[in-house]
């Protein structure tokens, strides 16, 4: 009802009334637990200053004193530390890190037609100075999202993902004010997050969209 209140308020169609929900029907998954979130976060704003040519050495030797390179993807790995990959990539995972931020209750709202705020990184470590991951954790004392406020923003950009993907096979216009790679990106952080009991969490390069 959210997503079709929500589908709405942008001036589109609902989906079809038989559209799937990303997870089974009464399985409302559980989040990730907050120090996963957390370091997630620390791992996506360190490749967002690599994207802006921190120096390796300093990114790795922040995230081997945030002990959080259990975290990290093997291609987070290859861009951080030796560069390799398509850096416009990881720039566009910029929304990912804000949606991880809503996740942690840093940023108060996902309007798909308001990309991420420029005062996003003063919410998140900041690495000129640099602060600890501890000395971050310890800044940011936000609650982190109810699980059943997470599943019904997961089901809204999983609606609008299918949209954006219906429009790009019929050689459409996205929908006015709806920018797909936004969308794709905030879905992929919003799918990693929710885990349903029984299940094993996938890692970040294992989410499949």
């Amino acid at each position: 009802m959210r997503t079709v209140d929500g589908f709405s308020a942008l001036g589109i169609p609902a989906p079809p009334a038989q559209f799937p929900l990303p997870f089974p029907e009464g399985r409302l998954p559980r989040l990730r637990p907050r120090g996963h979130v957390e370091a997630r976060a620390a791992i996506l704003n360190i490749v967002q200053a690599r994207v802006f040519d921190m120096p390796e050495e300093l990114a790795m030797r922040w995230l081997l004193d945030a002990h959080v390179l259990d975290h990290l993807a093997p291609d987070e790995w290859g861009f951080i530390a030796c560069g390799r990959g398509d850096r416009a990539r990881y720039a566009d995972q910029l929304e990912s890190l804000y949606t991880v931020s809503w996740l942690l209750g840093l940023v108060d709202h996902l309007d798909p037609g308001v990309p991420c705020s420029e005062e996003l990184p003063e919410l998140l470590p900041d690495l000129r100075r640099p602060e600890s991951f501890g000395a971050w954790r310890d800044r940011q004392l936000t609650p982190t999202r109810d699980p059943g406020v997470v599943a019904e923003m997961l089901d809204f950009y999983y609606c609008l993902d299918w949209v954006c993907d219906q429009a790009r096979r019929s050689g459409q216009p996205m929908p006015r004010g709806v920018d797909d790679n936004l969308v794709w990106h905030r879905r992929w952080a919003l799918e990693w997050a929710l885990v349903l009991d029984g299940e094993r969490p996938v890692h970040w390069d294992e989410v499949r969209l």
